[in-house]
């Protein structure tokens, strides 16, 4: 059995995402490739059902380039029909479960996709959509329930489809340079952007992921984050990479069931968000778990800033051998741009670490100057990863994409003497109070640090006389006093530093991501004020 190549640079190294699963199919053909519940399915079976819908999609006249949405939850036919898509030549788009139809209408007038695949749990919100106004040619469903006959379009069975030829596909046309996905930005601080990705892009960060890491075909992988999410792709493409398991669960609400699975299939990665690792802490059996997770052999986070309250908790509530690796990256720079290694987790506990292999991270000013360590500026990104652009968006992609392909990454930042990175905030979050300017994460900080809370949210209200006064959403983990927070703050805090109020909340509201969605968190207490 051959050894897989582990860098990109290397002539035998796939160049396109669907060679990760070709490659594993041919290595592994028998090995389990993904469970979820009662589906254990192999990298063979996987890989044929792909072959068969590839097929399918060139008979139907699908061409290079052409988009195709994929609406469904986490499962074996969203896997099968992500890398047929991509087998075919045509451009994957991942689709939001929790899109109203209105939403997702707007999303796909603005694709105009060749095709929508979904499942019959989407098909009110396909209904109600007026998937006619995208001009769709195509509708094809897994095990569809309803009645279609008044669509001017063709609604196909994907069972059907997948009994389709499943020898090897042609990869003509088709070029690390080719545009693979659109993925939608989670939309928090204003309309969904469309980030094109090509095959380059997501394969050159695959390998990146795959070295820090150290996979091996010996991981297994559990997943609780949406695939439609770039860092929940990013955890199917690199165990696909490398011939690992990924173990599919969708029932995160009830943790215990998720730590169980995570005991009986021996998992040996978990990855999640700081709302992920906040609800495992506190709103799940873990501590009677620990001695029970003897294969896990690490947690990863991403998906925003993780307060040190909970980063020193999850070191205790783990397994002493569980390495923790908190990692930072963008859509845009299809998922990861740094990691901090584990043996660095306490010493540099407020860091997102160093640039990931083949990733270029500086600070600079804004006249585009680098900055020495110790001073903050915006951080700025280049590698192979970074984004093609914004779908059909030229201004929103010249913002952030300089001449030279850099991304700028719009959050601020400063590296220490050691060349590790500390985030401080977004430039457009800072809120004006009474004259001052006040970073509302440096205050979050100090609110989790009071042992009181499970996450928190400081927001500006507009103010006559302050400009803005402070807010803080909170999530008890027991009874709140928010006298006694505020108490707990004016002993640590600069006085206008100090919130004028803690309201406090069951739970904040999220994106699908899991991210605290500080739009509607601020929707909510203007609601409250009325």
């Amino acid at each position: 059995m051959t050894q897989r190549p582990d860098r990109p640079n290397s002539p035998d190294y796939p160049n396109l995402i669907h060679h990760f699963l070709e490659h594993s199919a041919r290595e592994y053909p028998q090995k389990v490739a993904l469970i979820h519940e009662g589906v254990r399915a192999t990298y063979s079976e996987i890989n044929k059902k792909a072959n068969s819908l590839a097929h399918y999609l060139r008979e139907r006249g699908v061409q290079p380039g052409d988009r195709i949405g994929l609406l469904f939850e986490n499962s074996l036919k969203y896997v099968v029909s992500y890398y047929g898509v991509l087998k075919a030549g045509a451009v994957a788009v991942p689709l939001n479960t929790d899109f109203k139809p209105e939403s997702l209408k707007t999303i796909l007038v603005e694709l105009e996709p060749t095709c929508l695949i979904s499942s019959s749990k989407f098909e009110n919100v396909l209904q109600a959509a007026d998937l006619q106004a995208s001009g769709l040619h195509e509708l094809i469903l897994a095990s569809p329930r309803r009645s279609w006959n008044g669509a001017n379009y063709p609604v196909s069975s994907l069972e059907d489809a997948l009994l389709n030829d499943a020898s090897p596909v042609s990869n003509t046309g088709i070029r690390s340079d080719s545009l693979a996905s659109i993925i939608y930005t989670s939309g928090s601080t204003g309309r969904p952007k469309g980030v094109m990705l090509s095959h380059g892009n997501i394969v050159s960060n695959t390998a990146s992921i795959c070295q820090y890491l150290r996979l091996t075909a010996s991981d297994i992988q559990m997943v609780v984050l949406p695939f439609f999410y770039v860092m929940g792709k990013s955890l199917l493409n690199t165990h696909f990479a490398v011939g690992g398991t990924v173990v599919i669960n969708n029932k995160f609400a009830f943790p215990a069931f998720v730590l169980n699975e995570m005991v009986s299939e021996q998992v040996t990665g978990f990855s999640g968000v700081p709302s992920t690792y906040a609800h495992l802490l506190h709103r799940s059996p873990l501590a009677s778990y620990r001695d029970r997770l003897t294969s896990l052999r690490y947690c990863s986070q991403a998906g925003g800033h993780m307060s040190r309250t909970i980063k020193e908790a999850l070191r205790e509530a783990l397994p002493p051998h569980t390495q923790i690796y908190i990692m930072y990256g963008a859509t845009e720079a299809a998922a990861r741009l740094s990691y901090l290694e584990p043996e660095k987790y306490l010493n540099k506990l407020d860091s997102i670490g160093k640039a990931i292999p083949g990733v270029m991270l500086r600070v600079v000013a804004e006249d585009g100057r680098e900055l020495p360590p110790g001073q903050t500026g915006e951080l700025v990104a280049e590698g192979p990863n970074i984004m093609q652009g914004y779908w059909r968006d030229r201004e929103g992609t010249r913002r952030v994409l300089d001449k030279s392909g850099r991304y700028h990454t719009g959050d601020q930042a400063y590296r220490d003497v050691e060349g590790y990175y500390f985030l401080i905030g977004r430039k457009d979050d800072q809120l004006k109070v009474g004259g001052h300017r006040v970073n509302p994460h440096e205050i979050e900080e100090v609110l989790m640090e009071s042992g009181m809370l499970l996450e928190v949210a400081v927001l500006g209200l507009p103010d006559q006389l302050l400009g803005y006064r402070m807010v803080a959403c909170a999530v008890p983990r027991n009874g709140l006093s928010g006298q006694q927070l505020l108490s707990f703050c004016s002993e640590r805090l600069a006085r206008y530093k100090i919130p004028s109020d803690v309201v406090s909340l069951r739970s904040l509201p999220k994106n699908s991501n899991g991210k605290i969605d500080r739009v509607k968190c601020l929707e909510l207490l203007k609601n409250r004020a009325t």
